[in-house]
């Protein structure tokens, strides 16, 4: 494995800047930057770990380097040498040895004081399970088969036949999942899984604390090891409802409680140290949306409730976000989590016990890949920013103190201008008053008096997301190549609170579509963009809301580049792995009246006429999430009516288009659209074809 960084270019230094001039950043510096990954703090606080990436071509792999930095700066960040390839990222030991498992699984130990000659070991026998507090019971989650169904009976003639057939035959619903093979297997074959517990010195059969007939799951032992929470789905022997789980509390000697059966959806609960409390969020399920014929979502909530019983208690009923997977600091006294806020991402806290939310971190900024010590006096986190790559950050667990631990990215930096400008927040209000929030990147060579200059409308996916503070290789490419770079955070968007996450349903791309609109309005008013040369794309819902631009908008978009995005709600209802999101938000199904004047109304290739747009639509071909045939429906619109357009389809790829080889050729062919429909200054929409 090739070394990708000197130890010197994980230090931080100020240095003086440099007279010479920087380049451009190329497509070719996609091999050559590097990418951290998976901080985690040692349980004294003293160390950091993380996994630094770097892209292989000549293999289509990733180099990967485990490093350590001393969470004091004294020192400089150390790197761990040994060949192991794709490691799994590194953890840390309760004794405070570093632990990297090779794909080989040998598992290598590493003294952080002397990374440098780690020891190599076979995989422990490690227990399979949960260990009780106390040390003595292992929990598990254990299958229990039931008695096959019996195969109906078959002449030898029949048989024979049987035998022949190639193909599928299924009777099940679910049947397709992006990402794995198709059909599914039946779901109803599936084992339970019980609650069984066995000492963990070994030597005495399991005991089966339950007999639920469900799949149990996230077992969690009180801090007094008498009894394990868990969660489970009631609903699973019904392959049509939508899955949701229920709480559960059963002592060690067998004693169940069922907590709640309310038709909401429960997760993330634990205990709090000390066992005064069990804290959990909750969310609608999505049948109680789709039974109450809701015209929103519901908000999702950190609640907690007395061990010993009593009123539940929402923490965060006053406050209008998202809580991510909570965790109790050791004292129990506090729940800390991290959160949207429209493009950023912070840290945030609650009193169990008062119960008001305290932001803890701040800026314009997202704090990800948080990691606390033991005593949860110091955390370790990277910092996402659009104008620069992570690095690893540490600071005291109140957000004081804080300092950027490494400047892996120093050298590459010092050669590459990733950004012209810095980008900033656009704030401004779609056309019925709503605020909205985006961001924009510059192009390379950017005077407030040049130009103008070509803009790149940049849609995110979700629709329930956020585009945000972090750096975007593809992104920083195009304006690199001279093009303005808009991503709206439309409604529908994550981080801006409920009314705002939900202001989309019942008609995906109406409203949203307005801020997206109203954003590159604002944006010819303010800076120099060429209103004649303005381009969309995205991915996902991405690509659904740049078919929908196209569309709706035919004399606003010279070009289009459409990413795994639906155009046609009749079929993707029955193609798609979530025919939910259309239940849910367009009200229904496609042979219901009002879903189906949704479903027509908001579809793209059914309103495909006048589309002006040259548009390259980019898929995998074995997409169930956005199956492919939305794209090749609009695209054959666009063909019929001598629109520029071109597929290019992914083999074996699913809705996520994986591997280097695939992101780098997108990525050339994108910027080669953008290049060919965007910069020339001559009318090229009658050009025909590629």
């Amino acid at each position: 494995m090739r070394c990708a960084l000197s130890a010197s270019a994980l230090v931080v230094l100020v240095t003086a800047p440099l007279a010479a001039q920087k380049r451009p950043l190329a497509i070719e510096d996609y091999y050559r930057m590097t990418t951290v990954v998976a901080p985690t703090i040692s349980p004294d606080g003293r160390w950091v770990a993380f996994s630094a990436l770097t892209a292989i071509e000549e293999t289509n792999g990733t180099a990967v380097e485990v490093w350590v930095a001393a969470t004091d700066g004294a020192s400089p960040p150390k790197l761990v040498r040994m060949e192991i390839g794709d490691a799994a990222p590194p953890e840390w030991t309760q004794g405070g040895r570093l632990r990297v498992v090779a794909p080989d699984t040998t598992y290598w130990f590493v003294d952080p004081n002397d990374p440098t000659e780690p020891e190599a070991t076979d995989p422990p026998e490690e227990v399979e399970g949960v260990v009780s507090p106390d040390g003595r019971w292992v929990a598990r989650a254990r299958p229990v088969t039931a008695d096959p169904t019996p195969a109906p009976s078959m002449t030898d003639f029949e048989r024979r036949h049987q035998e022949r057939f190639e193909g599928d035959d299924f009777d099940w619903y679910p049947f397709r999942r992006d990402g794995q093979r198709f059909p599914l297997p039946d779901a109803r074959e599936r084992p339970a899984l019980e609650v069984t517990i066995e000492p963990a010195t070994g030597g005495s059969a399991s005991r089966e604390l339950t007999r639920l007939g469900l799949r149990v799951s996230d077992l969690s032992w009180s801090p007094d090891g008498t009894s394990i929470l868990f969660s489970a789905d009631p609903s699973i022997h019904d392959e049509l409802a939508y899955a949701r789980t229920d709480l559960f509390v059963v002592s060690v000697d067998g004693a169940l409680s069922r907590l709640t059966n309310d038709g909401y959806t429960y997760s993330n609960a634990a205990f709090s140290p000390g066992g005064r409390w069990i804290s959990y969020s909750r969310s609608m399920g999505s049948d109680m949306i789709i039974d109450q014929k809701l015209d929103h979502g519901g908000s999702r909530d950190l609640f907690v409730r007395p061990t010993s019983g009593g009123e539940s208690t929402n923490l965060t009923a006053d406050w209008d976000l998202d809580p991510g997977s909570p965790r109790w600091d050791p004292a129990g006294n506090y729940l800390y989590w991290t959160a949207g806020v429209g493009g950023a991402q912070h840290l945030f806290r609650v009193s169990a016990a008062a119960g008001a939310v305290e932001q803890v971190t701040s800026g314009q900024r997202r704090i990800q890949n948080l990691t606390f010590d033991r005593d949860f006096r110091t955390m370790s986190y990277t910092v996402g920013d659009f104008d620069r790559p992570a690095d690893v950050w540490v600071a005291a667990v109140d957000g004081s103190g804080e300092r950027r631990l490494t400047d892996v990215h120093r050298d590459f930096l010092a050669e590459v201008d990733v950004t012209a400008r810095p980008a900033e927040r656009v704030l401004y209000s779609s056309y019925d008053g709503t605020p909205v929030e985006g961001f924009l990147l510059f192009p390379r060579g950017y005077s407030p008096e040049g130009g103008p200059y070509p803009l790149i409308v940049q849609n995110h996916g979700g629709p329930h997301a956020a585009s945000g503070y972090g750096f975007n290789f593809k992104n920083q490419l195009f304006a690199a190549n001279g093009y303005f770079v808009f991503l709206p955070n439309f409604r529908g968007s994550t981080g801006y609170g409920d009314a705002f996450k939900w202001g989309s349903w019942g008609a995906w791309g109406t409203k949203d579509g307005e801020d997206v609109m109203a954003g590159v309005d604002h944006l010819i008013a303010t800076y120099p963009v060429d209103s004649e040369r303005v381009g969309t794309t995205g991915h996902s819902y991405g690509g659904i809301m740049t078919n929908w631009l196209i569309t709706r908008y035919p004399d606003r978009f010279r070009a289009a580049v459409s990413g795994a995005g639906a155009s046609n709600w009749t079929s993707n209802y029955a193609l798609s792995d979530v025919a939910r999101s259309k239940e849910l938000e367009f009200f229904g199904r496609p042979w219901e009246p009002r879903a189906r004047e949704i479903m027509i109304r908001q579809s793209a290739y059914l309103n495909s006429g006048g589309v002006k747009a040259a548009t390259l639509f980019v898929h995998g071909a074995e997409d169930y999430r956005v199956p492919l045939e939305g794209g090749i429906q609009l695209y054959t619109s666009l063909k019929k009516q001598r629109v520029p357009t071109r597929m290019i389809i992914y083999e074996g790829m699913a809705h996520g288009i994986r591997g280097h080889w695939n992101g780098v050729h997108r990525m050339i062919n994108e910027l080669g659209w953008w290049e060919t429909y965007l910069k020339p200054r001559r009318d090229v929409r009658a050009a025909g074809g590629r």
